[in-house]
């Protein structure tokens, strides 16, 4: 869900924010000429690389940095009836799916959440909150669980990995090109500067305007996810899980993160990284299970 999505972008957009400042660092020091190289061929070889590098590294960190800034505890023997259970399931989803069984997490949290994530489908960590645990019975639970594994089978975490490896590339390419012409336009001895700063808010803004792609393409994969969970449940758990949802205080959020910028309204939903759960639950009565 949300997790998942917010940890891969929030590090993604700092390691490219951190080579932006080295590199006017480097740029300011003479060490590199303002404006990086001298071709465009040049520069989109640099920008591919690093922002393919932000998106490679963000996806590799994934997996230990939800467990760190989430306090995921992780199941290695189950302890109770619940985990019992819930290892069960897993367990069994993956045998369906054909693929390795996911590090088993729970997470202390009110909010009703869950998520899945890692490097590779047979290097995954799946975990639920304690708020999911809560509010939900076992057959809404297992098909949240579904819908978690359905994201690690389908190999959705390397998908947004390359997607956002590109786009990165166009972002820094365009802003780099566009804060030349703007820095080429003032004195020389603040060019490197103009040309930094132009460049690093002409990142911020074009990064924004690109989440309007990786935002389309997350709400792809919810819907995608949800007939996932859907097959190896069943069509009424699936939707009765996202009932669950919408009974609960967090179901706003769950739309669109995006409302805490302000962005409502018309064009909010262009923003969002999940679909309406309306829509969510519609879409799965075509679904066979």
């Amino acid at each position: 869900m949300l997790k998942r999505f917010a940890f891969f972008t929030l590090t993604n957009i700092a390691v490219i924010a951190v080579v932006t400042i080295i590199m006017g660092i480097l740029q300011a020091l003479g060490i590199v000429p303002a404006g990086g190289t001298s071709t465009y061929a040049g520069l989109f070889i640099f920008c591919l690389v690093w922002g393919m590098g932000g998106s490679i590294f963000s996806l590799l960190i994934s997996k230990w940095a939800a467990k760190r800034s989430m306090g995921v505890y992780i199941i290695e023997e189950p302890q109770n009836e619940f985990e019992t259970w819930y290892v069960g399931v897993v367990t069994r989803q993956a045998e369906t799916l054909g693929i390795k069984t996911p590090e088993i997490g729970i997470f202390e949290d009110p909010s009703p959440n869950a998520f899945a994530t890692g490097a590779t489908k047979n290097s995954s960590l799946v975990a639920i909150n304690t708020g999911l645990i809560n509010s939900m019975n076992k057959d809404e639970l297992e098909a949240v669980i579904g819908h978690e594994m359905a994201h690690v089978a389908n190999g959705d975490m390397v998908t947004m990995m390359l997607l956002q490896g590109v786009i990165n590339a166009f972002v820094m390419f365009f802003a780099r090109v566009l804060a030349r012409v703007i820095a080429s336009q003032v004195r020389s001895e603040v060019a490197g500067l103009v040309y930094f700063a132009t460049t690093f808010v002409l990142q911020i803004l074009f990064g924004i305007l690109a989440s309007l792609i990786t935002s389309a393409f997350s709400r792809y994969r919810e819907y995608r996810a949800d007939e996932g969970g859907a097959r190896l449940t069943s069509s009424a758990q699936m939707a009765a899980a996202l009932e669950a949802l919408k009974r609960g205080p967090e179901a706003a959020d769950l739309e669109g993160e995006f409302a805490a910028f302000g962005i409502s309204g018309k064009f909010g939903h262009l923003f969002s990284t999940h679909p309406p759960l309306e829509k969510r639950i519609e879409a799965l009565q075509t679904v066979k299970s």
